[in-house]
């Protein structure tokens, strides 16, 4: 998932006020001036903390200035002078904005945290300006009321009409008193994110599974087991063990974890973080957010905050959105009881005496799995370093579209766990600069993520390359063990490198249209599509290479985890699709009166039908897609909804050939390379033939 910075990208020749002149000046500052480094990546050993708040007021004034240069412009509106000048305004404050979201996400330390705090009002009231400013929609107005006498290109008029629709959507229609009060939710809704992503990050982590008896670890991977040894150290606990509820180690003790009740104390201490009796607690916050996005959708004249959002996407309606989930929820939840049903088996046989709890499913579905396929998570892992998927992960860019990565060793870094490479074509030409940052740490929130320093530009002649970027929180290396991935961390490493692939390739002519500046609804397709070939044996054999001994993986494993593919996917599927189903609920809501936030979940899990032993994939208080970002809001679905599209179009892939040159260029000319160029489902259309239907995802899912 990307996080885009929320102004347009850079910057427009315009002669700027003395006093702003003055303010740039700074040459203290590194955002003030042009990077010196290759590639120009930002040289992070050289940003302060002190740099960031006068660069974002300094590119906040810049912005103004180049504003009001295009509304005080006597020339009548066109393309050039009004819609290109705006998507090239605001140079500085997109420089600064792309290190401060990287770092305020990825080494959000205390002074980061600060920083954040008086940036965001910042930001939001800039953005609030802009995208209000009467005499610059006015501007957009004559032109998108003449766009048929233009002779515009397709890109050119795709990005008018995206210009004239966010400033629409942003209150540009509406009363001086209207703006006002728009301009107050907006300010609200980011002080309640700030502060419900704070106290998620806090949160998670304080919180820890201390294990005092050694004998409570069995069952629990070498690997786990080490690093809960090293972070009890970390903590001063040495001599015991630390669990943390971070994807690593939180997977592991849920799926391996012979004790029971270490097991349940794990789910509970992760499903109720944020929701507890303490100054964490996010359902104040949660409240605020649904009020506000309630009142703000009412105000933009949407009967929702659900409506609001799906007005801008492939998706259109509510009613499209709910009926996709639905012809995925009802055979999902079908297969999750035949799955429960095995699962309880195995337990009665084995002589348990208890029901199958939500904190026994992971435990169970693999039993059950080994039992069936004589496969195992140890079985595989050993064979997934991390350093070799993600070898294998350029063989596969290489072997699709030509292109290769090269260490860059004296790179800049903002961490000293990222590694950057050099992207170069097959004609040696620079593609793109790309880096890593895989491991968990206390400053970095939860989850993956892809996103961009730098965004690339290509009109007129003048190119610019980007600089992209990918985040995990992959299972880290201890002394005696590098980082060995579980077959769902691969999955996430293909995923993001698929965002990064529509980063790095991306030709658009305009920087509002480059890489993943497309539907929320569309951007999941490269990056889901990515995942098929992790799998694959043709691309497996070249990567998965046991770590001690060099062995490739044996053909014998392979068969078992093509056969083992489907398997649990009535609980994957259900996780997904619940969470999916929860946010849309959400925002549906016409907010009232104060909402129970456990109340309502409970309220929602009975009208679907959810099977109990199945947990929403996110609890509302760190559900961060949906009340972390106004940004994302309502857009969980959008995994399933690419996922109909990944599904159906690896499906040509498997025809013509996991690597077939001709259709991995079809691929790359219509879906990686156009960003917001065109309308999404017209180019899906062109590279795959057909529209897409569900049929592919639930046969892939083993749902149908």
């Amino acid at each position: 998932m990307k996080h885009r910075v929320l102004i347009s990208t850079a910057a427009c020749a315009m002669l700027l006020a003395t006093s702003c002149s003055k303010t740039m000046n700074n040459s203290e500052n590194p955002f003030m001036k042009d990077y010196t480094t290759e590639y120009e990546i930002p040289p992070f050993s050289e940003i302060k903390y002190e740099h960031y708040i006068p660069a974002i007021k300094a590119g906040i004034e810049e912005r103004n200035q180049e504003i009001w240069a295009i509304t005080s412009n006597r020339a009548m509106p066109d393309f050039e002078n009004t819609i290109l000048a705006i998507d090239n305004s605001g140079k500085l404050l997109t420089k600064v904005s792309y290190v401060f979201y990287a770092l305020s996400e990825s080494d959000n330390t205390p002074e980061m945290e600060k920083i954040s705090e008086e940036a965001m009002p910042l930001l939001t009231a800039a953005q609030d300006e802009f995208s209000m400013n009467e005499q610059l929609f006015d501007r957009i107005k004559q032109v998108y009321d003449r766009k048929a006498e233009l002779n515009l290109t397709t890109a050119q008029e795709c990005l008018l009409d995206k210009y004239y629709k966010s400033f629409t959507r942003n209150g540009a229609l509406l009363s001086a008193a209207e703006k006002d009060t728009l301009k107050n939710i907006n300010q609200q809704l980011a002080n309640y994110e700030l502060a419900y992503n704070s106290n998620i990050l806090k949160e998670t982590n304080e919180s820890e599974i201390i294990v005092e008896n050694e004998a409570d670890l069995a069952g629990i991977p070498a690997a786990t087991v080490a690093e809960a040894a090293e972070e009890a150290d970390r903590r001063g606990k040495g001599g015991k063990w630390v669990f943390t509820v971070h994807a690593p180690s939180r997977l592991a003790v849920l799926s391996y974890a012979d004790n029971r009740d270490l097991r349940r104390r794990m789910y509970e201490t992760y499903t109720s973080l944020a929701s507890n009796d303490n100054k964490y607690n996010n359902s104040e916050n949660i409240n605020r957010i649904l009020e506000l996005r309630a009142k703000k959708a009412k105000l933009l004249g949407f009967e929702s905050f659900a409506a609001y959002q799906m007005d801008n996407v492939m998706a259109k309606s509510v009613e499209n959105a709910e009926n996709l989930l639905y012809q995925i929820w009802r055979p999902a939840v079908a297969k999750v009881k035949e799955e429960v049903a095995d699962m309880q088996a195995y337990v009665n046989k084995e002589g348990g005496n208890f029901k199958i709890a939500p904190w026994d499913y992971y435990y169970y579905a693999e039993k059950v799995k080994k039992e069936k396929f004589d496969l195992s998570e140890d079985d595989v892992r050993p064979y997934f370093q991390l350093e070799n998927v993600v070898q294998g992960i350029f063989t596969m860019a290489q072997r699709l579209y030509g292109i290769t990565f090269t260490e860059m060793k004296d790179a800049p870094k903002y961490n000293p766990e990222v590694t950057v490479y050099d992207v170069k074509d097959a004609e040696g030409n620079h593609v793109a600069v790309f880096m890593t940052d895989y491991f968990p740490r206390a400053t970095k929130r939860q989850g993956a993520w892809m996103s961009e320093f730098k965004g690339e530009y290509n009109y007129n002649g003048v190119s610019e390359r980007p600089i992209i970027y990918n985040v995990g929180n992959f299972t880290k290396p201890t002394k005696d063990m590098p980082s060995l991935l579980t077959l769902d961390e691969v999955e996430t490493a293909f995923h993001e490198f698929g965002h990064a692939l529509q980063g790095m390739l991306t030709k658009a002519e305009f920087r509002g249209q480059a890489g993943t500046n497309v539907d929320r609804d569309f951007v999941e397709l490269p990056s889901q599509i990515d995942e098929h070939w992790a799998m694959e044996p043709e691309l497996l054999k070249t990567y998965a290479k046991h770590y001690k001994t060099g062995e490739v993986i044996p053909d014998e494993l392979i068969k078992k985890l093509d056969a083992s593919a489907k398997f649990n996917q009535g609980f994957a599927a259900t996780e997904l699709v619940g969470a999916a189903l929860l946010d849309i609920e959400w925002h549906k809501l016409d907010y009232k009166d104060k909402v129970d936030v456990k109340a309502f979940e409970a309220d929602v899990a009975k009208r679907l039908g959810k099977p109990e032993e199945v947990q929403f994939r996110y609890r509302s208080p760190y559900f961060k897609h949906i009340f972390g970002s106004t940004q994302y809001a309502c857009g969980y679905y959008t995994y399933l909804w690419a996922e109909v599209l990944d599904a159906d179009g690896f499906e040509l892939f498997k025809e013509k050939g996991i690597f077939d040159p001709a259709t991995a260029k079809a691929y790359r000319e219509n879906i990686l390379e156009p960003g917001d160029s065109e309308d999404p489902m017209v180019l899906y259309k062109r590279f795959r033939g057909q529209e897409p239907t569900v049929d592919a995802l639930l046969k892939n899912r083993g749902l149908k």
